[in-house]
C-alpha cells in the first residue's frame, strides 16, 4: 500500500500559502487604488472641464434671466415666465372655435373630409391654366432651362438620364417608368403636367400609342416651389426631342389646389392624340 502524501503538515503549509497570496493581492489592489486616489486630472482635460463649468453657468444665468418678468415701467412688463405663456394660450384654445380647412394639404388622411374629397367629382376644365401657355415657337429662358436641368437629375432615375424610360425590372420586363423622350403628353396641355407633378399617377398609361403598365406609382412632388415645377417642365418639353411652350410658375401657383387629392390615372387626364 502506498503512503498517502496528504498529511497534517501539507495541509497547515497549503494553508498558510494560500492566505498569504490571497493577502498580497489584497495589499496590491489597496495599493493601487490609493495610487489612482492621488492621481492628478490631465491638465488639459481640467482646462476642458472648467470651460464646460463655465458655458453651463452661462446658459443657466441666461435661461434664469430670460424666464423672469421683465418690467418696462411701472404695471407693464414685456416678457412673461411660460406657465404664464402657456395659461394664455390655453384659454386661448378653450374660448376659440373651430374654423374650415379649405387647402387639402392640411386634411388628415383617411379623415371624413378625406374620403370626402376622394369621392368629389372631379373638376376637368383646367383650360382658364392652358390658356396662359406661351404661344408655340416661344422660346424657353436659358437660365430657367438649367435649373430645370439640375432638377431633372431626380427623374431620371424612373424616367433614364436621355428620357428614354426606365430599364425593364423583372419578372414581367414592364419599365420602371414610360418615356417621356418625344412623348405626346409632354408636349400636350400643361394642366396635365402640372397636375401630375402635384398628386402623382399610378396604372398604365399609353404614351405615343404604346401601353405601358410602370411597376410603381410616380410619387407626388408637390414640395417643390412654383418656378421650380415650371422649371423641370420647361426642360422636358424642350429636350429630348421634344418641343413646347414654356411652364410658368402662375400656372403651377394655379392648380395647387390639387396638393392632396388622390393620384391620377390616365382618365383623369385630359386626352391627346396617342
Amino acid at each position: 500500500m502506498e503512503p498517502t502524501r496528504d498529511t497534517p503538515l501539507r495541509r497547515f503549509s497549503a494553508f498558510w500559502w494560500g492566505l498569504g497570496v490571497i493577502s498580497l493581492f489584497g495589499v496590491l489592489l489597496i495599493i493601487l487604488w490609493l495610487k489612482s486616489g492621488d492621481s492628478e486630472l490631465d491638465p488639459l482635460e481640467q482646462a476642458a472641464a472648467i470651460k464646460r463649468y463655465d458655458v453651463r453657468a452661462t446658459v443657466d444665468s441666461s435661461q434664469a434671466a430670460n424666464l423672469d418678468w421683465k418690467v418696462v415701467e411701472e404695471e407693464s412688463t414685456i416678457q412673461t415666465p411660460p406657465d404664464a405663456v402657456f395659461e394664455m394660450l390655453g384659454n386661448q384654445l378653450v374660448g376659440s372655435k373651430p374654423t374650415k380647412v379649405d387647402n387639402p394639404a392640411q386634411v388628415i388622411p383617411n379623415s371624413p373630409t378625406a374620403l370626402a374629397l376622394a369621392d368629389a367629382p372631379a373638376t376637368s376644365d383646367f383650360s382658364a391654366i392652358d390658356d396662359k401657355t406661351p404661344a408655340e415657337g416661344t422660346a424657353p429662358d436659358p437660365a430657367v432651362m438649367e435649373t430645370g436641368k439640375a432638377l431633372y437629375a431626380t427623374c431620371a432615375a424612373c424616367h433614364g438620364a436621355n428620357g428614354e424610360g426606365g430599364p425593364p425590372v423583372p419578372p414581367n420586363n414592364e419599365p420602371l417608368a414610360p418615356p417621356i423622350a418625344g412623348s405626346d403628353w409632354v408636349e400636350g396641355p400643361v394642366s396635365n403636367l402640372i397636375r401630375i407633378q402635384l398628386r402623382g399617377l399610378q396604372g398604365p398609361i399609353t404614351v405615343s400609342g404604346k401601353q405601358y403598365n410602370p411597376v410603381a406609382p410616380m410619387a407626388p412632388l408637390a414640395h417643390q416651389t412654383d418656378d421650380q415645377i415650371a422649371a423641370v417642365l420647361t426642360y422636358i418639353r424642350n429636350s429630348f426631342g421634344n418641343s413646347a411652350p414654356p411652364v410658368l410658375p402662375e400656372q403651377v401657383e394655379a392648380l395647387r389646389s390639387e396638393v392632396g387629392k388622390p393620384m391620377l390615372t390616365e382618365a383623369d387626364l385630359i386626352p391627346v392624340s396617342n
